[in-house]
């Protein structure tokens, strides 16, 4: 599992976001505070403060990562 922080602050990078990591099948996870949500989800993520960064959780094997880091770098903090 690899932690990154990312944000999310407008509407549009959100349904990018989404989009983006759709494509991978592993399981991601937005954590904001005590709420950890699937961040698949768009719903789930418009119910976080999204005025601050997020700690986006990847669950994919160490070999698979640079492929998702990739996709990952416009909204990474």
């Amino acid at each position: 599992m690899k932690t990154v922080d990312i944000s999310l602050n407008s509407i549009d990078k959100v349904k990018s976001f989404v989009n983006d990591i759709n494509r991978f099948d592993y399981d991601f996870d937005l954590v904001s505070g005590r709420y950890v949500i699937d961040a698949k989800s768009i719903m789930g993520i418009f119910s976080l403060d999204l005025s601050k960064p997020i700690t986006l959780n990847i669950h994919a094997e160490d070999a698979n990562i640079d492929s998702v880091m990739e996709v990952l770098s416009q909204y990474l903090v």
